[in-house]
C-alpha cells in the first residue's frame, strides 16, 4: 500500500512540476516576443498531430527508454554510470560493423537480414558491457570514483569512435566520417507506421528490456545484492555476498543495455553510424530520464516518452515558426530541471546516508 502511495504521489508531483515548468516557459516565450499560443500549438502538432510526429516521438522515446533504464540499473545500485554514452556508443559501432563485415557470407533474404539484426544487437549487447565493466572494475578493485571514470570513458569513446569512422571504418566512397549504409533487407520490421526510421519492434525491445530488469531488480536474489553491494558494500560483505563481483556486474549490465541502445539506434535509425559527436546526447539525457522516474525501471517508460516528446515537439517547433531553437531548448531545459532535479537531491541524500552509517 505504502509503494502505491508513494507511486501516486510521485505522479502527481511530476505533473505539477512539468506543468508549473511549462507555464513559465511559455511566461518567457510571450516575454521575449513571441506567441505563447503558436508554441504550445506547434509543441502538440508536432508530437501526436499526424502519423509521422507520433512515429518520430516514439522513435526518440526508444532510444531514451533503454538508455534511461541503462542509467536506472546502476543508480538503483547506488553506483553513478555516467558513461552510458559512451558505452552507447561503442555498441553501436560493433553492431553496425558486425553487421556489414558479415553480410557477404548471406543471401539477400528477409530471413538472413532478421539473422543479421539478432547477430549486431548481440554484438552490440557484448562491447556495451565490456565497456560498463571496466570502470566497474576500477571501482571495485582500485577504489576508483566511478564517475570520474566513466566521463573520461565517455570522451575516449567520442575520440576513438571518430578515428575508426574516419579511418578503417569508414565507408567506401563516403566522404564524411561514417561507415557505409546497412542493406535494404537488414533491419527491423515495419508495422502500423509508414516511417522508415521507426519500427514497433524497436520499441517493444525497449518495454521488454524495463520489464525484465524490473523483475530483476525487485523480485531476485541477484537485484537485491545489487542493490546491497552498491550501496552498503560492508553490509553485502557480511551477509555472504561477494560485493566486488557484484559492482562489476552491475555495470556490466548497465553498460549492456546501453550497448543495446546503440545497436538500436544504429540499425533502426541510422541504418550504419555515423560522426558520434553530431548524434543526440541520449547518454547524457538518460540520467534526467532516469532521474524523472525515480530510479524505477517502470517509470522510465513514460519518462522516456515524455524526452521523446520534447525532443521531437522542440525540432518541430524550430522548422515551422521562428521561434529560435535556443529558446525551444530553454524551455525544455525548464520542464526537466524542475521534474528530475528534485529526485537528484533526495538521491544524494539517500546516498550520504548510507555511506555515513558504514562508518
Amino acid at each position: 500500500m505504502k509503494t502505491g502511495v508513494g507511486s501516486k504521489r510521485l505522479a502527481a508531483g511530476w505533473r505539477l512540476s512539468a506543468a508549473a515548468a511549462l507555464l513559465i516557459g511559455l511566461v518567457i516565450v510571450a516575454v521575449a516576443g513571441y506567441s505563447p499560443v503558436e508554441f504550445l500549438s506547434e509543441m502538440v502538432q508536432g508530437i501526436v498531430g499526424s502519423e509521422r510526429g507520433i512515429a518520430l516521438t516514439l522513435r526518440e522515446s526508444t532510444i531514451y527508454i533503454l538508455s534511461g533504464v541503462s542509467v536506472a540499473v546502476a543508480f538503483r545500485a547506488g553506483i553513478f554510470n555516467i558513461g552510458v554514452h559512451g558505452q552507447l556508443i561503442f555498441g553501436g559501432i560493433a553492431a553496425v560493423m558486425s553487421i556489414l563485415t558479415l553480410v557477404p557470407l548471406f543471401p539477400e533474404t528477409t530471413v538472413s537480414g532478421g539473422v543479421l539484426v539478432f547477430v549486431g544487437l548481440l554484438v552490440g549487447v557484448f562491447v556495451g558491457g565490456v565497456y560498463g565493466a571496466l570502470p566497474g572494475a576500477l571501482k571495485a578493485y582500485a577504489d576508483a570514483n566511478e564517475i570520474i571514470t566513466t566521463i573520461m570513458l565517455n570522451f575516449i569513446a567520442l575520440g576513438l569512435g571518430l578515428f575508426l569512422l574516419n579511418g578503417p571504418f569508414q565507408g567506401p566512397e563516403v566522404q564524411e566520417a561514417r561507415t557505409a549504409s546497412l542493406p535494404e533487407y537488414v533491419g527491423f520490421p515495419q508495422f502500423l507506421f509508414s516511417s522508415g526510421s521507426f519500427s514497433l519492434v524497436g520499441l517493444a525491445i525497449a518495454v521488454a528490456t524495463v520489464v525484465a530488469m524490473y523483475y530483476l531488480l525487485t523480485r531476485t536474489r541477484v537485484g537485491y545484492d545489487m542493490v546491497t553491494s552498491g550501496k552498503q558494500e560492508a553490509a553485502a560483505i557480511y551477509s555472504g555476498v561477494r560485493a566486488k563481483r557484484t559492482i562489476v556486474g552491475t555495470m556490466t549490465l548497465s553498460g549492456m543495455i546501453a550497448g543495446l541502445a546503440g545497436a538500436v539506434f544504429g540499425i533502426m535509425i541510422l541504418e550504419g553510424f555515423v560522426n558520434p559527436n553530431g548524434i543526440t546526447t541520449y547518454g547524457f539525457d538518460a540520467i534526467a530520464v532516469s532521474l524523472l522516474a525515480a530510479n524505477n525501471p517502470l517509470g522510465v517508460i513514460p519518462a522516456g516518452v515524455l524526452f521523446g516528446g520534447l525532443t521531437r515537439g522542440g525540432s518541430f517547433i524550430g522548422i515551422t515558426t521562428d521561434i529560435p531553437s535556443q529558446l525551444v531548448d530553454g524551455v525544455i531545459g525548464l520542464v526537466v530541471l524542475f521534474v528530475a532535479v528534485p529526485e537528484l537531491f533526495r538521491m544524494g541524500a539517500r546516498r550520504w546516508y548510507d555511506g555515513g552509517g558504514d562508518e
